[in-house]
């Protein structure tokens, strides 16, 4: 049962940071789901293309989905991905990502 709840643990994290925002600035509920389409829920990608996002510095993801999201940092799709979430999304899903254990 321990266990069960601390793996819920980085879930409730991102839950709480996504409801945080104003309304206006109120992200879409399916962040996790669309950025594990590619990098996985659980942050490890099932594509060797793709890199895996878990146990990934926080700071260091937020940086790089921003630089996605400015277009400094090229990739047709994560510049598409990241320009579609608002700031307080990208650091959630950092967050996120930054919570689960690496493999």
């Amino acid at each position: 049962m321990i266990l069960r709840l601390a793996a819920l643990g980085p879930l409730l994290t991102l839950a709480a940071l996504l409801a945080g925002p104003p309304a206006s600035a109120e992200p879409r509920g399916s962040s996790v789901e669309e950025c594990g389409a590619c990098h996985g829920i659980d942050g490890i990608a099932r594509d060797t293309e793709v890199p895996h996002l878990a146990g990934q510095n926080e700071r260091y993801l937020f940086n790089q989905m921003m630089a996605f999201r400015s277009g400094k940092r090229q990739h047709k799709e994560m510049r598409y991905m990241a320009r579609a979430m608002s700031v307080q999304e990208i650091a959630a899903l950092a967050a996120y990502y930054a919570s689960l254990p690496p493999r």
